[in-house]
């Protein structure tokens, strides 16, 4: 006897960890004011990215006396640009517990050539802080996208340190609360939680970032699209407005949209709550069935965006392939797409919560997946 499918479908199956979906009230036709064919260096154009500088800070609640910049490469151009601005000055701990962590470790060891001290957990688990020095330069990911597993608060990163903090937040900002004085650099990407546009990054400093980045120079070569200081000076300019390289005023546009929408909603506190609505479904859905779990193994470590779960179910042989079919039936139903879980990550689900989801459409993708299970659950039985 067929399974029958679940009687409603999500308004919106996008569920995707990057690009994210759009602002629920999105609408191509809003972009129409964008500055396209003028050039990024006119008072037109500068403008449109100092009102997306400046509407970073207000929403995301950044200190006055830190500096806010639009930076090539989407986040990971931003992280880059970071470690190779700033590291090399004192020891440097790479801090990993998922795909992009360990690639930011790579990138450091291997291309870099410093010899870091590195830390490391495993899928679902996150690295202990009260084991980090942070008197030595520090590089973490606040929240990993493919693993589902966060940083829960900043209190093991003390006040006073020697070291830097450098943060890669592209899928924390705009949905958890980042606590701006235990970090010198934090980076994040225009097309995760906000739903943007992707090849655009941010890149935020604290005044000792910037005192480091005026009083040390690496001993590698930096490309342009690295360079933040020229003659020992900060590039006040990158912070203004004036981008290293030409940006798309299409893309600008649209983040702007996506600022105008996420202050509808009540700001950072809306998002947040947004977010945590979409992970809190899950949750709940998780707890109530027995063949499927939250990656994360402490529940104050579940991430509220990138959610990850596994299956289960003893009767599961293959998890790999079992993860990829159910996923494979949600996207032919076009009631899930691109949910699969990252390529480097364990067998199972990554289903985006940001808060341009709306918690309706992860309310009636749910149903789909308890049926896409017991589908190929039956499958298993007759092979």
């Amino acid at each position: 006897m067929a399974i029958q499918h679940p009687a409603s479908r999500p308004e919106n199956p996008r569920f995707s960890s990057g690009p994210c979906a759009k602002p629920p009230t999105f609408n191509v036709s809003k972009l129409a004011d964008a500055p396209l064919g003028r050039s990024h260096r006119a008072s037109v154009g500068k403008a449109r990215l100092k009102a997306a500088i400046d509407g970073t800070r207000q929403i995301l609640g950044i200190p006055d006396n830190y500096r806010v910049g639009i930076v090539p490469a989407s986040d990971t151009g931003a992280v880059e640009m970071a470690m190779w601005s700033l590291l090399g000055a004192r020891k440097v701990e790479m801090v990993a517990w998922e795909s992009f962590g360990a690639g930011w470790v790579t990138d450091v060891v291997k291309q870099l050539k410093i010899d870091a001290e590195i830390k490391v957990a495993d899928y679902g688990q996150i690295v202990d802080f009260d084991t980090i020095d942070f008197d030595n330069d520090v590089v973490f990911t606040w929240n990993g996208t493919t693993s589902g597993v966060r940083l829960p608060d900043g209190d093991a990163i003390p006040a006073k340190r020697a070291g830097l903090t450098i943060c890669d937040a592209t899928s924390a900002a705009f949905a958890m609360d980042l606590p701006w004085d235990k970090l010198d650099v934090t980076t994040f990407s225009w097309q995760k939680v906000l739903g943007g546009e992707a090849a655009h990054g941010m890149i935020i400093l604290s005044p000792r970032a910037v005192a480091r980045l005026e009083s040390y120079n690496p001993p590698w070569p930096l490309p342009k699209i690295f360079r933040l200081t020229k003659a020992g000076k900060l590039i006040e300019g990158i912070f203004e407005g004036a981008t290293i390289n030409t940006p798309s005023m299409l893309a600008v546009e649209d983040y702007l949209l996506a600022l105008d929408w996420a202050r509808s909603v009540g700001g950072l506190t809306g998002l947040i709550a947004r977010a945590d609505a979409n992970a809190q479904a899950i949750w709940a859905f998780c707890d109530t069935r027995s063949w499927i779990a939250n990656l994360a193994q402490d529940p104050a470590t579940r991430s509220n965006t990138s959610v990850c779960v596994k299956f289960t179910d003893p009767r599961i042989t293959d998890g790999a392939a079992f993860a990829k079919a159910v996923a494979k039936r949600l996207d032919t139903q076009d009631v899930a797409l691109d949910i699969g879980a990252y390529r480097d990550a364990p067998p199972g689900l990554r289903i985006w919560c940001g808060g341009t989801v709306e918690t309706a459409n992860i309310a009636a993708m749910l149903p789909w997946l308890d049926w896409a299970f017991n589908v190929e659950i039956a499958a298993l039985s007759t092979a």
